[in-house]
């Protein structure tokens, strides 16, 4: 047995297999030896530095490229400022643990950047209104769809289920702050709102960059010098907390060229998910970029290239060492066609002229009914309108009436205002309950408002609750509550209960499961929504302020108290106690304030409060000037975007972030009787010898349109015409070319031809400028009111100012263009942009021409607006109507000199009453640009004083 033991194992020592057993066994032990000298032995030593073993790579975004005007005056650059930032390294074993680390790191940034005067970012898109309830940001249904759908993580809007697609801001809120997978860890309950809403700013911002480890998320940005020194004293402390320079985008004159230029801010997904394949190589998720204008538009030639730097760091993340690193390249600079200059006077100038038309208006009389008045031009502006602006467009903070630190007089109209809150809200739920309540014609001013507000804004509109889609709108008794106001709003309701026009699903919390199917009950959860609506809805606040205005519960005088109360103008003891005493009348203290400026059109949002020029070479189509008033502090939205700010900008009633120049459209009114008399003179219904006799009246059609002069111009030839505006020569015109060979009239006959001399004026596409632009729209039906500038024309400032430089060259349309050229950093040209003809007219005879340049230069000669201007000029006056209670809107276009034209002009004022007035902005660009005048002399710093409302167009 011993033997074949000692035999098996000298075979088995002998083979190979015992060795390869061996050297196993020995490797097996160096590895036991090595992990346990790692894991026990060294192990708290790797632990504590395991960072050590981490290579970060940074980017750094290249310097953004500046803007200059045409001359090289500065309009955008950058500033070295101080950024607070944050990289989310923060170990736990839990989500709460992590929780709690995080905000108390984030409460303590808080604490220090807000004593030092500094603020924490607010890009988030829930913002907090003026009643202190949380709002989303975006009015845009699409765009805020998209933000909730990345809240929630998705990519698409599609994905979004029923119940996300109907949260509220409040609920996304409370889904960030106490969700148990991905909740930030925060007491809704018990912290207030304003807390709340800065920590999930933080807490967003940082989740954004949660993919990407080590990339740095900013805080607070443009930070003192006092919260730099308190931050690097506690960074210890602050784990991942630095403070690095960055580079900050800054805006010179920015309510003159905002419109224009726009504004960066951190590229949102969707913006990302946009970009080519080559362009996402370019971009990262974290960028900066232009979000507006031509910090858009141009993004690409003004953002730098990105340098990047590859290194290692130690425990507590100071660099050790560095692998490589690439350098940063600035941008390319952008030079526009602008000039500086001209822009600002002539954006000065609307205002002014806006503000003499406002005063020129403005009435000490109450309760003024427009429906009454039978002449658009009659209209007045009723102080209450103008008092009530002060809230309606929160000029003053209706917030803060009720803050611990409010004022007096703001304590004495909270007061009132709550105490008729309380007792309006019953009288509304009571009307409401009344199955016998009398119609909705029977009601007061006020309660009909309020059955307006609830019946539409927030049964409709903003709940969704009485579902549009879903109501006949031909059904009889949705016809007698809406156009024949003689059911209630009770009767009305339940008859939409009974047609299914309710969604209950939105009523979940108001009505019971069980009884979901029975109408009264449906009908209180409706009643019980809108009590607990109503309580805390701001724009339901506004509407009550209104009305305690109209009715004197609330005064004139206290308003304009409060304005000082508020800071928002400078406090004078003086003004202040006589507008609380009474010795001070609060309507001439309203005139004198708008007279000074000190209170803008743009404020107040009265009508007219919105006004647009663009002035352009029309031998190149370069833009000179291009002005949208009321402008916005771009500055407040680069970089970092205010949110709050943001919000005022779409919800304001000025609608001060949209572009009226490019983006507003209205019937071009007079002022395309240029094309009609070059499709009448081009198409042989008229020559230059033709004489139309105008008796005030039309009567080859029915009904019968009329002259703005009654009593009829007599007979005219198209210089006459032009000259006078008269509407019967042209409605001839636009007849007759719809006239076949045997004398028939057909209007599409007439719509086609004038449409096609339309189109060669370039009036049917986009004017080519590089900003956003709305659609044109030519006329397409009733040749007729067309030929005048009516039927369904509607056009752009910028559109009307291409047409009319048209004109002024004589048939050669040039795209209108922004951008003068682009240089690198040392100035050397990398483009220079050259003029692009969009079309020729070729058709268009020489005389036909000069005709239509002696009619306007004839108006512009005959208008008393023009005396001694000291240079020849031509134009044309035109007026659109909007409707029988708003005031009409008010055109110029024209060019100077008149022999040979350097600029062409473009103005409207929406809602301007009479077209001089845009005439006499016109005439003072023309002036403006020739230096005809001296500056002080065109702008004063006051309200403009008006020359003589012409009539006619």
């Amino acid at each position: 047995m011993f033997e074949r033991m000692k035999d098996a194992v000298y075979r088995i020592v002998k083979s190979r297999l015992f060795v390869l057993i061996l050297v196993f066994c020995v490797m097996f032990a160096v590895l036991i030896n090595r992990v346990f000298y790692l894991q026990i032995v060294k192990g708290q030593d790797y632990l504590d530095n395991y960072k050590l073993q981490i290579r970060k790579t940074r980017e750094t975004a290249g310097t953004r490229g500046k803007i200059y005007d045409r001359n090289g005056n500065l309009l955008a650059y950058n500033e070295l400022a101080y950024t607070v930032t944050i990289e989310d390294n923060i170990t736990a074993d839990t989500r709460k643990e992590k929780n709690e680390i995080i905000n108390g790191i984030l409460d303590e940034i808080i604490t220090i950047v807000e004593s030092n005067g500094d603020s924490v970012i607010s890009d988030f898109g829930v913002v907090l209104d003026s009643a202190g309830n949380y709002e989303f940001s975006q009015t845009n249904e699409t765009l805020k769809l998209r933000f909730i759908a990345d809240v929630y993580g998705l990519k698409t809007i599609d994905e979004l289920t029923e119940k996300q697609r109907a949260s509220s801001a409040e609920d996304i809120i409370n889904y960030l702050c106490t969700d148990k997978t991905y909740g930030y860890g925060l007491d809704v309950k018990k912290l207030e709102k304003p807390y709340i809403l800065k920590m999930v700013n933080l807490r967003y911002a940082i989740g954004l960059n949660s993919f990407q480890k080590f990339i740095p998320t900013t805080l607070a940005t443009d930070v003192s010098d006092e919260t730099v020194a308190a931050i690097m004293e506690n960074m210890d402390r602050l784990e991942g907390v630095d403070v690095v320079a960055d580079s900050m985008r800054r805006y010179t004159d920015s309510k003159y060229f905002a419109s224009i230029i726009g504004y960066t801010g951190k590229i949102s997904q969707e913006e990302y998910n946009k970009l080519d394949k080559d362009q996402k190589e370019k971009y990262s998720q974290t960028d900066i970029v232009g979000k507006a204008g031509l910090e858009q538009t141009m993004d690409e030639v003004l953002q730098g290239t990105k340098g990047e730097t590859q290194y290692y760091v130690d425990s507590v993340g100071k660099v050790t060492d560095t692998v490589s690193n690439k350098e940063p390249e600035a941008g390319n600079d952008v030079y526009l066609t602008i000039d500086k200059d001209l822009q600002e006077q002539t954006y000065q100038l609307l205002e002014e002229k806006l503000a003499g038309i406002v005063l020129a208006k403005l009435r000490n009389v109450m309760n003024y009914d427009p429906s009454k008045t039978s002449d658009a031009s009659e209209i007045i502006i009723p102080v209450d309108d103008a008092y009530n602006s002060f809230i309606a467009n929160e000029i003053i903070d209706e917030s803060h009436f009720g803050a611990d630190d409010a004022k007096p007089v703001e304590k004495q109209v909270y007061s009132t205002f709550t105490e008729r809150k309380k007792s309006a809200i019953t009288e509304i739920i009571n009307e409401m309950n009344n199955s016998k309540a009398g119609s909705y014609e029977s009601l007061s001013d006020e309660m009909k408002a309020f059955m307006d507000y609830i019946s539409i804004n927030v049964l409709q509109t903003d709940t969704g609750i009485l579902m549009p889609d879903a109501i006949d709108t031909n059904d009889e008794v949705y016809k007698q509550w809406t156009k024949d106001e003689t059911i209630s709003i009770n009767k009305y309701l339940n008859y939409a209960i009974s047609k299914n026009w309710i969604d209950t699903s939105k009523l979940s919390d108001y009505i019971s499961e069980e009884k979901y199917s029975d109408s009264a009950e449906i009908y209180q959860g409706i009643l019980t929504f809108l009590q607990n609506y109503l309580d805390s809805d701001v724009n339901f606040d506004k509407l009550l302020y209104k009305y305690l205005i109209k009715s004197g519960g609330i005064s004139g005088g206290q308003i304009c108290a409060m304005v000082y109360e508020q800071g928002v103008l400078p406090m004078d003891e003086g003004a202040y106690k006589g507008l609380t005493d009474g010795s001070v009348d609060s309507y001439t203290w309203l005139y004198q304030k708008i007279q000074s400026l000190e209170i803008t059109p743009g404020q107040l949002a009265l009508e007219p409060c919105t006004g647009s020029a663009v002035v352009s070479d029309p031998d190149t189509g370069e833009v000179l000037a291009c002005v949208s008033y009321p402008g916005y502090d771009n500055n407040r939205l680069a970089n970092t975007m205010d949110s709050s700010y943001y919000n005022q900008l779409v919800t304001g009633l000025s609608r001060p972030f949209y572009n009226n120049a490019t983006q507003e459209t209205t019937a071009p009114g007079s002022t395309y009787k240029m094309v009609s008399a070059v499709a009448g003179l081009t198409e042989g219904v008229i020559n230059r010898e033709s004489f139309i006799n105008c008796t005030g009246e039309f009567d080859k059609v029915t009904p019968s349109p009329k002259c703005w002069n009654q009593y009829g111009h007599g007979g005219l030839d198209v210089v006459g015409a032009l000259n006078e505006s008269c509407n019967v020569f042209f409605y001839e015109v636009g007849y007759d070319l719809g006239l076949d060979a045997e004398g028939n009239y057909d209007s599409d006959a007439g719509i086609e031809k004038l449409a096609k001399y339309a189109k060669e004026f370039g009036l049917g596409e986009k004017s080519g400028i590089e900003i956003p632009e709305s659609e044109p729209q030519i006329s397409d039906e009733y040749a007729v009111q067309s030929a005048i500038g009516q039927g369904t024309n509607n056009f752009t400032v910028s559109q009307l100012n291409r047409y009319v430089s048209t004109v002024a060259n004589k048939g050669t349309v040039y795209n209108l263009t922004l951008l003068n050229k682009t240089t690198d950093v040392n100035g050397k040209i990398i483009k220079q942009y050259e003029p692009v003809a969009a079309n020729k007219i070729e058709n268009v005879s020489a005389e036909t021409w000069d005709l239509v340049h002696q009619g306007m230069i004839a108006m512009v000669a005959n208008n008393p607006s023009f005396t001694n201007l000291g240079i020849q000029m031509a134009g044309k006056t035109g007026t659109a109507q909007q409707s029988a209670v708003h005031p009409d809107h008010g055109l110029f276009v024209g060019f100077a000199p008149a022999e040979d034209p350097e600029i062409a002009v473009a103005v409207r004022i929406a809602n301007g009453y009479s077209s001089s007035y845009a005439a006499e902005i016109g005439r003072d660009i023309v002036r403006a640009n020739f230096k005809l005048a001296d500056k002080d002399e065109l702008i004063t710093g006051s309200a403009a004083q008006l020359g003589t409302a012409i009539a006619g167009d």
